[in-house]
């Protein structure tokens, strides 16, 4: 059986943020959105490239550790014992 699962990542940016959310689907009726933010340093030139890159990055690591955590509870739920070792 094979699955199909979806990250779709939206990307905006304002002046010198960066906002990026990244959104799983696939996953049944479940949806999970991470989030992740850069900012340019007043010091350092603005290169939106480098925000999206940053910001995304940090939105599918939000997504991976809510699915790490979805996981954990799913063994738990079935297997009626405390997870150790999976989670950061």
């Amino acid at each position: 059986m094979a699955e199909n699962w979806n990250v779709q990542l939206s990307i905006s940016v304002m002046d010198r943020v960066t906002l990026c959310q990244a959104r799983l689907t696939g996953k049944g009726d479940t949806v999970l959105t991470g989030e992740g933010s850069a900012r340019v340093n007043p010091a350092d030139e603005n290169v939106p490239a480098i925000g999206s890159e940053l910001a995304a990055a940090r939105a599918l690591s939000d997504l991976s550790h809510q699915l790490l955590h979805s996981a954990v509870e799913d063994i738990e739920q079935h297997t009626h014992e405390q997870v150790r070792g999976l989670s950061d």
